[in-house]
């Protein structure tokens, strides 16, 4: 057993960043709902639930990646460029990109196990979209999209289920449970698209049914508990003031604090580059060794994973490290990772490059949501929770349409 659960107890705010020391906890924030039984977890103990989370994250996350050593066949299929193909894996991206605030913002009003149904029901509707789709490209990417959409819902109950552990390791787990989904769903996705066929790698978010019922209680306890601490707060609402639903639903004026704004622009950074990597490191590990499809989402999947597990020991550090220095080592190592993914001539390094970014990645999701909710009231919590985690669909957009950028005219990954 490390320290690091005893120095959270001691310092409970150590995890979450130094605007949280600096920044008492308002005292409309310390009402007795606010400790309402099952609102928090213990400090050392993960929160319930937490392992049906990470599962439930994991699934939702295979779809980043499941598509990427199934383009080229889907394309020569559809009769596009796979440059155009690419589009399966953005439109996943933008579809978390627009499903997390939308969803967050309705459906996570009532708690995450609303979250938790309608994000199931998005999925399988636009997995249904997918595999009953003609052979063409625009369907089947607003069939990803609608997928996607659902997916965010998972990804916001999930991360709002280990939020009650305020120590910040549920979350932690969580988030290598996510960046576990998006390395394994390359071999996985590669796998269904050769025994199933190419289709069946654009619906790998379909496995986060599978949890449902490990899932779903936990969240209903996460859900009671949070509408016990929205009542608590109603009495010491002002008159006139805006409510606190509406608060979660558009947080946009935490955009102002720069103890939010940092971390969520450094989160989009390390994304951006962890699913260039995603897009890009198969490629040119295959162009590399001459390696299929298997064997390629094997290797590059196996050392991602690595990476996202080793995550966990900078989330033990990062009260130690400090918060400046975590980000500097976040930052350093997502730059190394693409300087080595992007220009070594050597296979090995090209892996090195993809387990660094996903251990970074992983961590920093980790690290950074802890920073970037310090110092919020509980009631306001979930709303940033959902802001920040825009940052990662944005990433996961944008990455790959980074790398196809960088094929198409730098021609370093390829």
């Amino acid at each position: 057993m490390s320290a690091f659960p005893a120095r959270l107890a001691a310092r409970p705010t150590a995890a979450l960043g130094r605007a949280t020391a600096a920044s008492p906890t308002p005292a409309a924030s310390r009402t007795p709902a606010a400790h309402h039984r099952g609102a928090t977890a213990a400090p050392g103990r993960r929160a319930p639930g937490t392992t049906a989370a990470a599962l439930l994250i994991a699934a939702a996350a295979s779809g980043i990646s499941g598509p990427s050593l199934a383009l080229p066949t889907a394309a020569r299929a559809l009769h596009v460029p796979t440059a155009s193909a690419a589009w399966l894996m953005t439109a996943y991206g933008l579809g978390l990109l627009v499903g997390t605030p939308l969803l967050a913002g309705t459906a996570g009003r009532r708690g995450p196990a609303a979250l938790v149904r309608v994000g199931a029901a998005l999925v399988a509707l636009g997995a249904a979209i997918v595999l009953a789709s003609p052979s063409a490209l625009l369907p089947l990417v607003a069939g990803r999209a609608v997928e996607a959409a659902g997916a965010a819902g998972l990804t916001v109950a999930a991360f709002r289920i280990a939020g009650r552990d305020r120590s910040g390791r549920s979350t932690g787990l969580v988030a290598i449970g996510n960046a576990a989904g998006g390395t394994l769903g390359l071999f996985v996705g590669a796998g269904a698209a050769q025994l199933l066929g190419w289709r069946a790698a654009l619906v790998m978010p379909l496995l986060a049914l599978t949890v449902l019922p490990a899932v779903l209680r936990p969240a209903g306890r996460a859900s009671r508990a949070g509408q016990a601490g929205q009542a608590g707060q109603a009495g010491s609402t002002r008159p006139g003031a805006p409510a606190g639903r509406f608060r979660d639903a558009l947080p946009l004026g935490l955009l102002r604090r720069p103890g939010f704004r940092r971390p969520a622009l450094l989160m989009l950074a390390l994304a951006t580059v962890n699913f260039a990597l995603v897009y890009g490191a198969p490629r040119r590990v295959a162009a590399l060794t001459g390696w299929g499809p298997l064997p390629t989402g094997a290797a590059v999947a196996s050392v991602a994973l690595a990476g996202a597990l080793l995550s966990w020991q900078l989330v033990r550090l990062a009260p130690a490290l400090g918060t400046a220095r975590v980000r500097v080592l976040l930052a350093a190592g997502s730059a190394a990772a693409a300087a080595a993914a992007a220009f070594a001539p050597w296979p090995p390094v090209v892996l090195l490059g993809s387990a660094l970014s996903s251990l970074v990645t992983a961590g920093g999701q980790g690290v950074l949501t802890g920073s970037a909710v310090g110092g919020l009231a509980p009631e306001r919590q979930g709303g940033a929770i959902g802001l920040f985690n825009l940052a990662f669909p944005a990433g996961v957009a944008a990455g790959p349409v980074l790398a196809g950028f960088a094929d198409q005219t730098v021609q370093f990954l390829y």
